[in-house]
């Protein structure tokens, strides 16, 4: 295992937790329309921002794309096509599939909300009844092209790959949650707004309104946050909250919405990004922070920061580049030429122009069709800009380790902590559960995060024997956490012991009552123990929350059959497959149905529809008659 890679800032100002008296959890938001009144030249110029434009919805006039005739996705792995189209103000993406030239499957969602600003991307999010989903399709907007969502080229969600706060708290303004859940809201706000780096208002609003006035020329006014009064490592913190793309791992008992604007970010969450041989030249979209920590200027300077650059009340793309050279002449400028050796090299480059070569545009790792500035400033980003020298082009990158941004020394726990949520989060790969085991092994079992973190541990590497091991002396009713009850209840539903699963997963949903996949889950185990009623009625409430569970509409249908209610399953099997026609459960249950009722061609149908999905399925073979050594083993 590689040696963290720390970085050693030198700021020697006090800090700040006790001064700011806006950063108590019983001051109050107060939204940016309270800070027109006083700041209006300063909120006028902050919405035409990056982060001002980041989220709104979806109307035509938030729209960055265009939905001309090439305004179509296929998507080959999944042989689905995709379809963006406004009617009357209402954005729609319609899903469909051909066999020929006819149309064998069409869904079509309306979207709620655009998430970017339109200077990399737009995507989508749908709204089922305030859950929030994200859409398979983004708009790319400086290559003018629409495409599979980041991510969704490799596995195609669909409209199921769920929001929750971690994604709205960096890319929108705090969102309202609804507790008991991960991605339902009962609110959502339109854009990243001045709270976020400001801190709560209510003090300063109040005191500014009776008159209570404090000259910030000469003294910082305590009653709301100045980024630029902070020492530079909470600068640093405030900035990378958000534009430090890694993998967030929670400090116990704390959310996303905790981190206030000169906090430690260490207090709330630890942030660890994967490093390998080749970190220096490839980088993820949101790793400003990350890249320039890892420069000699910020590591030789006590002063460079975000802000040294960027006024976060004005866009870049309105700013002159001269600001941002003029950053490196203020250190460079007296003590060599301005103009670089090499600029006569640079037959395409503007003499002075350190920006252009120090920090170039380049592609992102994470994310296609997009060209962002590289924040690591060197030599070797300047070489780059010339020519990466082709071998190391070639070089296949070697995995070197975790290291996490947010502490200089990590207890052994929290990188177990990292290790497994990098494996669940960014890259399932049985390295990362090896060096989350190394670290397990030397953690602290009596601190109280240990026994649930093992317990992921063992549901990443799917060990639900030791799971169950694990669980032979902690009642269910003794759990704090519900993922930790859902992961215990799994373990033994995965056995057929439904029995000890159903306490378990009763726990899960106590605690987390609209999490539909502990609610599912639920259900579930009641039909293993033939308590039919009380499945229904767990299915029919995930139903009711959001309508395109094609889980619950299966099983409720499953229920529904055992109850004779033939005609109610089919539509319930019809409606799940609406929603999937790969769907092979419902398929099944449907071709099951349908050899009962003595329709024996459609049955066959949906068999030879289960085998085009699933050529080795054994049931879909057996209700063909086609013999397999599938069927024999």
């Amino acid at each position: 295992m590689a040696a963290l890679l720390l970085y050693c800032n030198k700021n020697t100002q006090p800090l700040v937790d006790s001064g700011y008296r806006n950063l108590s959890d019983t001051v109050e938001y107060v939204g940016m329309n309270s800070c027109i009144g006083c700041h209006a030249h300063i909120h006028h110029s902050f919405t035409q921002t990056g982060m001002g434009l980041s989220f709104d919805k979806a109307t035509q006039e938030k729209t960055s794309a265009t939905f001309d005739k090439h305004a179509l996705v296929y998507d080959a792995k999944s042989n689905f096509y995709y379809k963006p189209y406004f009617r009357s103000d209402t954005l729609f993406i319609k899903e469909f599939r051909l066999d020929g030239k006819d149309t064998i499957h069409q869904r079509t969602e309306a979207i709620s909300y655009i998430v970017g600003s339109g200077q990399h991307t737009n995507s989508h999010i749908v709204d089922f009844n305030g859950y929030a989903y994200q859409a398979p399709i983004t708009f790319y907007t400086q290559d003018k092209k629409w495409d599979m969502a980041p991510g969704f080229e490799y596995r195609n969600q669909r409209f199921s790959r769920l929001l929750t706060s971690e994604c709205f708290t960096c890319h929108n303004h705090y969102p309202e949650p609804v507790e008991g859940s991960i991605n339902k809201f009962a609110r959502m706000p339109t854009g990243i707004e001045c709270e976020r780096c400001h801190g709560p208002g209510e003090i300063h609003l109040k005191e500014k309104t009776a008159g209570i006035l404090v000259d910030t020329a000469v003294a910082i006014d305590y009653s709301i946050v100045n980024p630029k009064d902070l020492p530079r490592d909470r600068q640093m913190d405030l900035c990378q909250r958000c534009h430090l793309q890694g993998v967030a791992v929670l400090e116990e008992g704390k959310s996303f919405y905790d981190f206030k604007p000169g906090m430690k970010l260490s207090n709330v969450l630890n942030v660890f990004l994967p490093r390998f041989s080749n970190t220096h030249e490839k980088f993820i979209m949101a790793s400003q922070a990350d890249r320039l920590q890892m420069s000699a200027c910020y590591q030789s300077s006590e002063k460079l920061s975000c802000l040294s650059c960027h006024n976060p009340h004005h866009s870049v793309s309105s700013t002159p580049k001269s600001k941002f050279n003029n950053t490196c002449i203020s250190c460079h400028g007296d003590t060599q030429p301005v103009v670089c050796v090499e600029a006569a090299s640079l037959h395409d480059k503007t003499a002075g122009d350190c920006v252009s070569c120090h920090m170039p545009s380049s592609g992102s790792i994470d994310i296609p069709h997009v060209h962002i500035t590289d924040h690591y400033i060197s030599r070797q980003t300047a070489r780059r800009a010339l020519e990466i020298d082709t071998a190391k082009k070639a070089e296949v990158a070697r995995f070197l380790g975790l290291q996490m941004m947010t502490k200089k020394n990590p207890k052994s726990l929290e990188m177990a902590k990292g290790y497994i949520a990098t494996f669940d989060k960014y890259i399932e790969s049985s390295i990362l559960l090896d060096s989350a085991q190394y670290y397990l092994e030397r953690s602290d079992q009596s601190d109280k995060a240990w026994f649930k973190t093992k317990v992921h541990y063992h549901f990443a590497r799917q060990e639900f024997e030791a799971i169950r091991q694990m669980a032979t002396d902690k009642a269910a009713q003794t759990l704090e956490d519900a993922w930790t009850a859902y992961r215990i209840g799994e373990a033994f539903h995965k056995s057929g012991n439904f029995q000890q699963a159903l306490p378990y997963l009763s726990k899960a949903v106590d605690g987390l009552p609209y999490h539909l996949d502990f609610q599912e889950k639920l259900g579930n185990a009641y039909v293993g123990l033939k308590r039919f009623e009380e499945a229904e009625k767990v299915y029919r409430f995930v139903i009711g929350e959001n309508d395109k569970r094609k889980v619950a509409l299966c099983n409720l249908g499953f229920v529904l059959t055992l109850k004779r209610q033939f005609q109610d399953a089919l539509q319930l099997y019809d409606r799940a497959l609406a929603l999937d026609p790969d769907y092979v459960q419902a398929l099944l249950n449907k071709a099951a149905l349908m050899q009962f009722l003595n329709r024996k061609s459609e049955a066959n149908r949906l068999a030879a529809r289960i085998l085009k999905i699933q050529p080795d399925h054994a049931r879909a073979k057996a209700m063909l008659g086609l013999e397999s050594e599938t069927l024999l083993q």
